[in-house]
């Protein structure tokens, strides 16, 4: 597989400011960083997304194939992230055909830092097809759910950002990645994907943000059939997950979850709490 040439411009996840608390102490006080980021595809200005900068390379990888304006990494000869003008500048091998039509129409989503959609997304994703024959246990979930909440250090740090981990179904997190946004968090772990050559058919998805159409679409698209979150979820988002089949996962915390769709692939394994007589 061709593999892009990249830069590694990773700015760093918080700065330290003072703050006066109750006491009227100034204190030192850790907080998330954030920076404009314009994404340029063969020098054509797509939009800025608002980012930690942690990981802005795969960010843009990500949301390049999350948006489907990029068909595959075979395809991106490089990206450049350069801080000092704030943009990040993607070349393709060959553009794609229908991009102009593509990039015309804009939908402003739920994402914080508002994310963009690019395209008639919701076309496409009649084609997605997830796999069915694969199962998550419960006991393997309240796993998961304890090791990401060891996981969020920025967020113990800080404050102000989301998470989104990828894991297998046995509970281990394969890449966790923070952002100001949890679209931004998404994009970035599809770009790990992408980078890495990792199937999502049989993976778990979990995030701390709510599950909203945007982030059912994109889980569904990097082939994923398990979304899980600690939050809760839209009327929207519930419809798609329904549409393509995804196993939708909320309100997940300690030992309690609850399944909204897909609820085939989960399998009950934990011991189930005794009644109060």
């Amino acid at each position: 597989m061709a593999r892009p040439k990249l830069t590694n411009a990773a700015r760093p996840a918080t700065y330290e400011v003072e703050a006066c608390n109750e006491k009227g102490e100034m204190v030192p006080t850790s907080i998330a960083g954030e920076h404009p980021l314009t994404l340029y595809l063969d020098k054509r200005e797509l939009v800025t997304l608002m980012t930690l900068g942690h990981a802005p390379e795969a960010l843009a990888i990500g949301f390049l194939r999350n948006q489907r304006l990029v068909e595959s990494i075979a395809n991106i000869a490089s990206v450049q992230v350069d801080w000092e003008t704030d943009s990040v500048a993607v070349v393709t091998r060959q553009m794609k055909k229908d991009i102009r039509k593509k990039i015309g129409k804009k939908t402003v989503t739920t994402g914080c830092g508002q994310g963009t959609v690019f395209g008639d997304l919701m076309a496409e994703i009649d084609a997605v097809k997830l796999r069915d024959g694969v199962e998550l246990e419960d006991a393997q979930l309240f796993v998961l759910i304890e090791k990401v909440r060891k996981y969020e250090t920025i967020y113990k740090q800080a404050g102000a950002v989301h998470g989104c981990a990828l894991a297998t179904r046995e509970g281990e997190i394969l890449m966790f990645v923070e952002d100001v946004g949890r679209h931004n968090a998404v994009d970035a772990i599809a770009g790990f994907m992408w980078l890495e050559d990792i199937d999502g058919s049989d993976k778990v998805f979990y995030t701390t943000g709510r599950l909203t159409s945007e982030m059912v679409i994109k889980c569904a698209q990097m082939r994923i059939p398990f979304l899980v979150s600690r939050s809760g979820l839209t009327n929207m988002g519930h419809q798609i997950a329904q549409q393509v089949g995804l196993t939708m996962i909320g309100r997940a915390s300690g030992r309690h979850y609850l399944a909204f769709t897909g609820k085939h692939r989960l399998k009950l394994t934990a011991p189930r709490p005794t009644a109060v007589a």
